[in-house]
C-alpha cells in the first residue's frame, strides 16, 4: 500500500491534487498496487481532495493535527505548525499509513505530497 499525505491550500481543485500526485507517484510506486490519499482531518472536508480522491477510487484519510504533530518528519516548517497545529501535513500523513517515506515533501502549486510506502 502507497500513502501519499497531501497538504492543500483550502480551495485547492481536484485536478491540483491529481497533478501533484501524478508529479511524484509515479517515481515511486504503481497505483495497481494500492494508493490511498491521506490528509488533516480539516483538509479531508475539502471538496477538491474528496473529488480527486473518488476520481482515481482511492481512499481519503483525515488525521488531527495533534496526531501529525506527533510525526518525526525530515522537513518541518514552522509556517505550517502556525497555520494549521502542526509542522507536517504531507509527510506526517503519508508515515502514519505506515512504512517508508520514499518521496518527501515536494511542492507543486498549491498543494504539497509526500510519498510512504
Amino acid at each position: 500500500m502507497t500513502v501519499v499525505g497531501v497538504g492543500a491550500r483550502p480551495g485547492v481543485s481536484a485536478a491540483e491534487v491529481l497533478a501533484a500526485v501524478d508529479a511524484v507517484l509515479p517515481a515511486c510506486a504503481a497505483p495497481q498496487d494500492g494508493v490511498r490519499l491521506a490528509t488533516l482531518d480539516v483538509r479531508a472536508a475539502e471538496p477538491g481532495l474528496q473529488a480527486a480522491a473518488a476520481a482515481r477510487g482511492w481512499p481519503l484519510t483525515g488525521h488531527p493535527a495533534a496526531t501529525l504533530a506527533a510525526v518525526p518528519v525530515p522537513s518541518p516548517s514552522a509556517r505550517v505548525a502556525d497555520a494549521v497545529g502542526t509542522a507536517s501535513v504531507a509527510e506526517a500523513a503519508a508515515l502514519l499509513g505506515g512504512g517508508t517515506l520514499l518521496v518527501a515533501r515536494t511542492v507543486v502549486g498549491p498543494v504539497t505530497v509526500a510519498v510512504a510506502s
